[in-house]
């Protein structure tokens, strides 16, 4: 069992690494506060190739595209010349993606697709949308998993409204409500079989989870790390805070428990790779990454004391931008929930 990188790897982070450091906390400050897109991130990430490596969100359509749906659909992705926005959640369906209600229905060679959706991501920058819809009425299917679709296709605005969502953090990275009113969808867009969507959709849920765990780890230690910087440099009382137990402490901890979250990731990752069942993993890895995430940004941020509540030293802004990855895209109750009833065998509580 080998835990370390193949050179491969290592070359990909470290060129990775490279190019984000052009786009420094003052970058991430500035953003945050104008609420801005990152383009100037994204098309350097695009122009380096780096696009390709990270696309979750359209992994149903590398799994169940037609070979002329990738030749469509994947390229002009990778090289940002397309941005996608990923709507599956309503709001009143929550995390119960079988009773969403957006509705597509078949006329000739395209579907006409009504409803609401909610929490949708770079919405605002977006020309393109992964959507699922129910193609049939949950009352007319045997299973509620039946009857939902999936499509990629072209976000009309002129048929969409769109409004944003004022939230607590992530302020880079729009949040939206959106209403179709009447959107026409080509068939040739359909990802998948008709009513086969929600299959195709986990595709793309497990992947997710691996990705936003992954995310997590790296805030809890950048955190982490500037909250070490701030304790060496920081005097009071005649010696750096740092010296102190009751500061080092935490900070080894939550270091400890980030490592630990991070093999889990990795776990995940590489059973997904293989193509082999990693839904507890994936899962465990995001639930075990947002909380311990959470903590180290928590810890950051008392680290720094009263200059923690300033966003001059940044903390503040990793403690907004971690909840994300600890609440969505599913929340760690929901998780324990899985944990309890998929790999325990104890009875659904819900």
């Amino acid at each position: 069992m080998d835990f370390s990188l193949s050179p491969e790897q290592q070359q990909i982070r470290d060129e990775v690494r490279k190019l984000c450091l052009q786009f420094d906390d003052t970058y991430w400050l500035e953003k945050d506060r104008s609420g801005d897109f990152p383009h100037e991130l994204h098309a350097a990430l695009a122009a380096a190739g780096w696009l390709d490596i990270n696309i979750f969100g359209l992994q149903p359509v590398v799994v169940f595209g037609t070979d002329e749906q990738k030749r469509r659909m994947l390229p002009p992705l990778i090289a940002g010349e397309d941005k996608a926005c990923f709507a599956v959640t309503e709001p009143n369906a929550g995390l119960d993606t079988t009773a969403i209600k957006v509705r597509a229905e078949r006329r000739g060679d395209d579907y006409v697709l009504s409803g609401q959706k909610i929490w949708i991501s770079t919405a605002q920058v977006a020309n393109k949308i992964l959507i699922l819809a129910r193609t049939t009425p949950l009352e007319r299917v045997n299973r509620k998993t039946e009857g939902l679709s999936l499509f990629y296709t072209d976000l009309d605005r002129s048929r969409v409204a769109i409004r944003v969502i004022d939230k607590m953090g992530r302020h880079a990275v729009d949040s939206n409500e959106m209403f179709f009113d009447a959107m026409l969808v080509p068939a040739a867009d359909r990802i998948g079989a008709e009513g086969d969507g929600f299959r195709t959709i986990l595709h793309g849920m497990n992947p997710e989870r691996i990705l936003i765990a992954a995310e997590a780890v790296g805030i809890g230690l950048a955190a982490i790390r500037k909250a070490a910087s701030y304790a060496r440099e920081r005097v009071v009382f005649r010696r750096p805070i740092g010296q102190n137990q009751g500061i080092a402490h935490p900070l080894a901890r939550c270091w400890m428990e980030l490592e630990a979250a991070n093999l889990m990731v990795m776990k995940a990752a590489s059973l997904y790779d293989r193509k082999l069942d990693c839904a507890a993993e994936a899962n465990a890895a995001k639930y075990l990454a947002g909380e311990a995430a959470f903590r180290a940004c928590e810890t950051a941020l008392m680290t720094h004391g009263g200059m923690g509540y300033s966003k001059e030293f940044h903390v503040e802004r990793y403690l907004r931008e971690v909840m994300i990855p600890r609440i969505a895209p599913i929340t760690p109750h929901m998780i324990l929930n899985f944990i309890a009833e998929k790999v325990l065998g104890l009875p659904k509580s819900y």
